[in-house]
């Protein structure tokens, strides 16, 4: 088993250690909740305005080493220009609060974004977890999908390969991506919900 590096202050793996029940408040099938949040440009933005679309949220910290994985190797940022351009609206959600890890002002994120060459729709700033709490997202990364109707056709994990190792992502079975293009083609998604990995969310209270 690959040594998992870099993990002080993570807090990895705890996510693992939990009952898959334990981290579905939102559920699979059912409508997603609706939300109202400010992204990093400083506009507002609500979920329901997106209906007609398939959306995804992606739990972000750029400094858990799990983030890190997806975003040095240039993977997230893939699959963010992949799937936006085939008019999927993704939002990356930073619910870290102010003095944990992973906080970001908005400032901070625009030029990390630009740094990282990432291209979400945009970046939700939640620093007191209220969306985070509202979907109960556990880690970084936490991906969940939602459907043109509004429902929740995936959450959990963004891949099967639950280590900080870059060299995982290959070969690795993308649930994001299996996800997506099932229900783009009006196919059942085969694997709907799964226990996310990574570094725990950093909402107001958390150590690092």
């Amino acid at each position: 088993m690959k040594a998992l590096t870099g993990l002080v202050g993570c807090a990895a793996l705890a996510a693992m250690l939990l009952p898959i029940s334990a981290a579905a408040q939102v559920r699979v099938g059912e409508f997603a909740p609706n939300f109202t949040a400010t992204d990093s440009r400083g506009q507002s933005e609500t979920l329901s305005n997106f209906r007609g679309k398939f959306v995804v949220l992606e739990w972000h910290n750029n400094g858990c080493p799990y983030t890190q994985k997806h975003y040095n190797s240039g993977n997230m940022q893939s699959l963010q220009r992949e799937w936006t351009a085939k008019g999927v609206a993704w939002f990356t959600v930073i619910s870290s609060a102010p003095g944990t890890q992973g906080y970001m002002t908005s400032v901070a994120e625009n030029e990390y974004l630009v740094k990282m060459h990432a291209d979400p729709t945009a970046v939700l700033m939640d620093p007191e977890g209220k969306v985070g709490h509202l979907y109960n997202a556990k880690t970084t990364p936490q991906m969940i999908v939602i459907d043109p109707s509004g429902k929740i056709t995936y959450d959990g994990a963004i891949d099967n390969r639950p280590t900080p190792d870059v060299d995982d992502i290959k070969g690795a079975d993308n649930y994001v991506n299996d996800a997506l293009t099932a229900a783009m083609a009006g196919k059942p998604v085969a694997v709907t919900h799964t226990r996310p990995y990574g570094c725990s969310v950093k909402y107001a209270g958390s150590r690092f």
